[in-house]
């Protein structure tokens, strides 16, 4: 009897696992679009302070209980865990300060050139051997960046390398992560992003919170100084929405992973890509033109053909150690 279930047991594992990905994924993008909503009223600081506050208290209250307890903030590699935490800090402010400036498929398609950053930066950090045809789809998912960013054209806009080194940013961070997480729980690295969060907004706040340098004929640095206010029920209900969805979102993301290999729940991820476009339709009305949607499908491409590559040559830290993403 035992050796005729299993196999139904694991399709049922799998599926939990695949719908785990997929709900931290709509989470993921929910807290994208969300941040984008209010970043014409609020300071990015004052947005990033009260959702890491509620990320922290999830990662605390649900978090840590079920991965063996509160013994787990105590770790042996916390200057790692602060460098790691900076760099998400720098991906996730760029990328919320891009959000600010232009669509959300924009931002997220070039945001998703990050793993094929990793894949290049593992080779000068990790020592990695990445063959030639790993180089091509890197090529190619750059060239796709290219084709949306557009530079020397009208449509070119500086708000949208921010993006790009956001990217760059969550790469680095993947490096470090890979240095500490078969030494770390997900629970450990994610408390300590979501402190280094609360620690670098709050200091934004301390000296900026009555916006003495924002700037409202430049977008970009009126959403960084923008003094604190009060926000509306509205407004306040969304900030509790994005923080739930931040700490929830990597909760199941860490699941989809426990219970299922990379192979199955990697390319899940390109969901969030997927619901961007749809966000940005139905919300702001930000249609593609074609050469976004070739930017787009460009970098699409080579970011799953990068992984299924990895797969195929069993790369072991990528298929049975996963680093889930913090965003």
């Amino acid at each position: 009897m035992l050796p005729a279930q299993q196999p139904a047991a694991t399709h049922r594992t799998t599926t939990v696992g695949i719908l785990c990905a997929l709900g931290a994924w709509v989470l993921f993008s929910l807290n994208d679009a969300g941040i984008k909503l209010l970043s014409e009223d609020y300071a990015l600081h004052q947005i990033v302070l009260i959702r890491s506050g509620i990320g922290i208290l999830i990662t605390l209250a649900i978090l840590m209980p079920l991965e063996g307890g509160y013994s787990l903030i105590k770790t042996r590699h916390p200057v790692i865990h602060i460098i790691r935490g900076l760099c998400v800090v720098a991906a996730n402010m760029a990328f919320f300060m891009g959000l600010a400036a232009i669509s959300l498929p924009t931002a997220t398609a070039i945001f998703f050139i990050a793993p094929l950053f990793i894949t290049a930066l593992s080779v000068v950090f990790l020592g990695e051997k990445v063959g030639i045809r790993r180089w091509m789809a890197i090529c190619l998912g750059l060239a796709g960046v290219i084709v949306m960013l557009r530079p020397g054209s009208s449509a070119f806009q500086v708000a949208a390398l921010l993006p790009l080194f956001s990217a760059f940013a969550y790469a680095c961070m993947q490096m470090l992560t890979r240095k500490i997480g078969l030494k770390e729980k997900a629970s450990t690295m994610a408390f300590y992003i979501q402190l280094v969060f609360i620690v670098v907004s709050s200091v934004f706040g301390m000296f900026f919170h009555e916006g003495q340098y924002a700037n409202p004929d430049n977008l970009l640095m009126d959403f960084l100084f923008r003094a604190w206010t009060l926000p509306n029920l509205q407004d306040a209900l969304i900030m509790l929405g994005i923080g739930i969805s931040s700490g929830l979102g990597g909760y199941l993301v860490s699941q989809a992973y426990r219970l299922c290999e990379a192979a199955t729940i990697a390319p899940f991820e390109y969901v969030a890509l997927v619901l961007a476009i749809v966000w940005g339709i139905t919300i702001w009305g930000d249609w593609p033109d074609l050469f976004a949607w070739i930017g787009i499908l460009m970098i699409l491409g080579s970011g799953l053909y990068v992984f299924w590559r990895e797969v195929l040559l069993d790369r072991k830290m990528v298929v049975k150690h996963p680093m889930p993403r913090n965003r």
